[in-house]
This record gives C-alpha cells, sequence and structure tokens, in this order.
C-alpha cells in the first residue's frame, strides 16, 4: 500500500462531463497487447496536463490529458479518466442516477474521498456493480480513442485503501480494472497502472497492465515496485510540496532510463500562478 499522503485531483470537469457520464450521455510496439497498442516512448519527456492543458514544449513527445480535452498532435497522449471515483462536477449525478455504484460509509451516506472534497467512491464490491460502473465508463474509453488518445490512465485505483477493510478490498478493484482494460484493448488503447504499490505480477497479468504512471515513488522510496513489474515503461512524476530533494535523487538514479518530472501540486496550466515543470 503506498504511503503517500497526497493523490492527483483531476481539473474539475464541466457540466459537459456529467452529460458525457451517460448519467444521460516513437514508441515501442507490444504484440503481446494485440494490433494498434503501442507504449509511451521509453524516457520520453513527458507532460502531465490534467489540471488545465497549454501547447507543451517542442521536446515534449508524451502528455497527459483529460478525457473531455484534445489530444496534442505529434505526441503520444494518454487520456485522463477518474476511473473508481467520481469528479467534483459529475458528483451529484453518480449520486442522483446511480446511488447504488457509490460507496456508503457507516450511516448510510455516500463516502466521500477525505482528502479530496467532491470525490465519491465508487462501490466496486460486487460483479453487478463492476458491470455498471465498466458500462458507465466504457464510452468514456471509447470517446478517448475516437479523439486519438493512445492511452489510458485511470485514476484511483487505490481507492480501496481510504475505505477500510470492510467495504471495498484491491481485488474488487483489480477486477473492475480487468473489465476497463480490455475495453481499452478493443478500442486499440494501451493501460496504465496508476500508482499503487500493492499490485502484484499476478494482479498485473490479471488486468492486462501496460505501463506505470507513479506519483511520488522517489519520495516514498517506493519506484522499485513499479520498474520491477514494468522495466522502463514507467512515467514518474514528483511535487513541488515535497521539496526537489526526492526529485534530484530520482534524476541521479532513474533519470536516464525513465520519464521523471518535476510538477506542482495541482498541475496548473502554464502561466497559471504556481505553474511549475521541470523533465531530467
Amino acid at each position: 500500500m503506498s504511503s503517500r499522503a497526497f493523490r492527483r485531483f483531476a481539473s474539475v470537469i464541466s457540466t459537459a462531463g456529467a452529460v458525457a457520464l451517460g448519467l444521460g450521455t516513437t514508441a515501442f510496439a507490444c504484440p503481446a497487447m494485440g494490433a494498434g497498442i503501442t507504449l509511451p516512448p521509453v524516457n520520453g519527456q513527458f507532460d502531465y496536463q490534467i489540471g488545465g492543458s497549454y501547447t507543451p514544449s517542442p521536446s515534449v513527445s508524451i502528455v497527459d490529458r483529460d478525457r473531455l480535452d484534445t489530444p496534442v498532435a505529434g505526441t503520444y497522449t494518454i487520456c485522463y479518466v477518474n476511473a473508481f471515483q467520481t469528479q467534483p462536477a459529475e458528483r451529484v449525478a453518480w449520486e442522483t442516477k446511480h446511488p447504488g455504484l457509490v460507496l456508503k460509509d457507516s450511516t448510510g451516506g455516500f463516502l466521500h474521498d477525505p482528502d479530496w472534497p467532491g470525490e465519491d467512491v465508487l462501490d466496486t464490491s460486487t460483479a453487478a456493480n463492476r458491470a455498471a460502473i465498466a458500462a458507465i465508463e466504457d464510452p468514456w474509453l471509447d470517446g478517448c480513442a475516437k479523439a486519438g488518445f493512445r492511452a489510458i490512465e485511470p485514476d484511483n485505483l487505490d481507492s480501496y485503501t481510504r475505505t477500510g477493510a470492510e467495504k471495498l478490498t484491491k481485488a474488487d478493484n483489480v477486477a473492475l480494472a480487468a473489465l476497463l482494460a480490455a475495453h481499452a484493448h478493443s478500442k486499440g488503447l494501451a493501460f496504465a497502472q496508476k500508482n499503487d504499490t500493492d499490485i502484484t505480477a499476478k494482479d498485473k497479468a490479471k488486468v492486462g497492465f501496460d505501463f506505470a504512471i507513479a506519483e511520488e515513488c522517489g519520495f516514498y522510496s517506493e519506484c522499485a515496485a513499479y520498474t520491477d513489474l514494468y522495466g522502463r515503461h514507467v512515467i514518474e512524476i514528483e511535487y513541488t510540496d515535497n521539496g526537489r530533494s526526492a526529485y534530484t535523487k530520482a534524476c541521479k538514479a532513474r533519470g536516464a532510463t525513465l520519464s521523471i518530472i518535476y510538477r506542482d501540486r495541482d498541475v496548473v496550466a502554464k502561466g497559471q500562478s504556481g505553474y511549475h515543470y521541470e523533465y531530467c
């Protein structure tokens, strides 16, 4: 289990996001993943733009953006999807139209993520729920593929660590991830493991994870949990509010082999207050 105190929060989705919810409406080939699926270029310069999009530097070869945004021409663009929790702008829609798919707390109310106001935890505890959640989210993946994204970043795989052992388990979330990965692969999209150092080689094989996106693994000394499974197919993000030390050490230890960046916690768009970006 990751010891990170924070998780990434994607950009707050517009009202169009609730509609799309269905709550109304040089890369390396990997033959084992199926025809048309490629992985991000190893050690390619990465830019994390889920907090707001902007024109990346010409040297950037990998960009990660929200699913309602557009891919960057000429780059390997990854599509961010909050797969295991709700986005703030979509929370009410989930609670109103699909209340049975949102996890309940001990009082019977909807269980909110304690670190990110507005995010409810989705209830992945039964096969029926997982199938229903996938039925809502699969069209999101279809949209990513149609727009021209190359891969999916499914956030909050580790949501079970914030619900108590009696509520959700790793197996629950791994089972949903497997459904989403199969659909992503059928659309020619690679599928990333986002965080969660509890994922094993057996879990990776069951889901079909293709590469990893790891936040703060240098700060928490847990990057080996990802490189042991994915080798050089790991994207590492370190954050400025942890100080420079972890980033500096990461660059020295892994900068020649992995994609590593140093970003502000809210990954705001370039030009906004607080923006910070470095790559090694």
